[in-house]
């Protein structure tokens, strides 16, 4: 009897542990709350931009939102303040492992004059989804949802009064824990700025020509090609370099010896034909790793479906299907979607 007490209060001991480590662990995880966040506003707003003249990326609001986290305490309070540099060691964790990540999310000004974001959790869920693969800490969307509404009704006049343009917000994860070595970041720091933008093409609307060169590959199974991290971007730069120099605008990622179309460097690419058996059908690649889950592109399959007019497909398809296709005079239609560029039309120019 005494050897099974002994047992019996270890075992005890051992699920009190257990059970305060789990406890500490719910607690540094818990999310930061809108209902703590604290402001501060510029007394020096910037001018604003003509907004029939802006260029993607080049202009930033007059404030932004930042939380802290630290594996110790756990989430910090939410505060939106003057936009400001950042002060940043030099050993953190993004600066050499990139452990990074963000998202490109959209307000817009309707005829109402009211601002709409577009879809904002279906960013959080993509957002949460690369937090967890890049292994930053968890948080709530909602609760980030609502600091996001904040910062937009503080810097409402920065959405441009134009069906032309609209408001960027760019949320951004960043490990900065300041020592080196390939682990996990102990600290960490969630920001958003925003920005007035216009067409992320200097193209407009017209059709942007891509590179499609099977020497050069984006994504693979079993990796990172579906997380928004800059480390996926970063690599893609020079090759669209290269592009440039042949007078392309993007490049069209291709995969696998049959050299499948996969994805666009900033969107995901769509195409209408007729397909061998007859039927019209819009085809864009599946979800397998290969391409990011775009929000523009859930919606478009969403809309393609409600209206029932053609078939939808989720499938891997190639070049040579292209190929056949555009020789038979069935290909109709390739176009690309994304947050930045929305729906752009498309151009393929072989890279050899």
């Amino acid at each position: 009897m005494g050897l099974l007490k002994l047992r019996c209060v270890k075992f005890l001991t051992h699920i009190t542990k257990k059970s305060a480590l789990l406890h500490y662990r719910s607690l540094t995880a818990a999310s930061f709350k809108y209902d703590d966040l604290q402001e501060t506003l510029t007394d020096k707003k910037q001018e604003k931009p003509d907004p029939n003249n802006l260029l993607f990326g080049h202009n930033f609001s007059d404030h932004m939102l930042k939380v802290e986290w630290t594996s110790s305490d756990g989430w910090g309070k939410p505060i939106i303040s003057p936009l400001t540099n950042l002060s940043i060691h030099p050993g953190a964790k993004c600066l050499h492992y990139a452990i990074e990540l963000f998202e490109g999310m959209k307000a817009y000004r309707g005829v109402d004059d009211k601002i709409r974001m577009f879809r904002p959790f279906e960013n959080m869920k993509r957002m949460k989804s690369t937090a967890d693969r890049a292994y930053l800490p968890d948080f709530d969307a909602e609760e980030l949802v609502k600091c996001m509404k904040k910062l937009l009704q503080i810097d409402r006049e920065w959405v441009p009064y134009s069906t032309k343009s609209s408001l960027y917000l760019r949320p951004t994860f960043i490990g900065t824990e300041p020592t080196l070595g390939v682990t996990k970041s102990a600290s960490a720091l969630l920001y958003v700025i925003t920005g007035p933008v216009g067409p992320y093409y200097p193209t407009g609307m017209n059709p942007v020509t891509l590179l499609a060169d099977p020497q050069y590959v984006r994504a693979w199974p079993g990796g990172c090609g579906n997380f928004k991290m800059g480390s996926n971007y970063g690599p893609t730069i020079k090759i669209s370099a290269e592009a440039d120099k042949k007078g392309c605008q993007q490049v069209l990622w291709l995969y696998g010896d049959d050299h499948q179309l996969t994805e666009v460097g900033a969107m995901n690419l769509f195409v209408y034909w007729i397909n061998e058996q007859g039927e019209k059908e819009l085809v864009t690649a599946p979800l397998d790793g290969l391409v990011l889950p775009g929000i523009t592109r859930k919606s478009l399959i969403e809309l393609a479906k409600k209206w029932g007019e053609f078939k939808v497909t989720e499938r891997s398809y190639t070049m040579a299907e292209i190929t056949k296709a555009l020789n038979e005079n069935r290909l109709k239609e390739m176009f690309g979607a994304g947050t930045a560029c929305v729906v752009s039309p498309v151009v393929v120019s072989p890279g050899r």
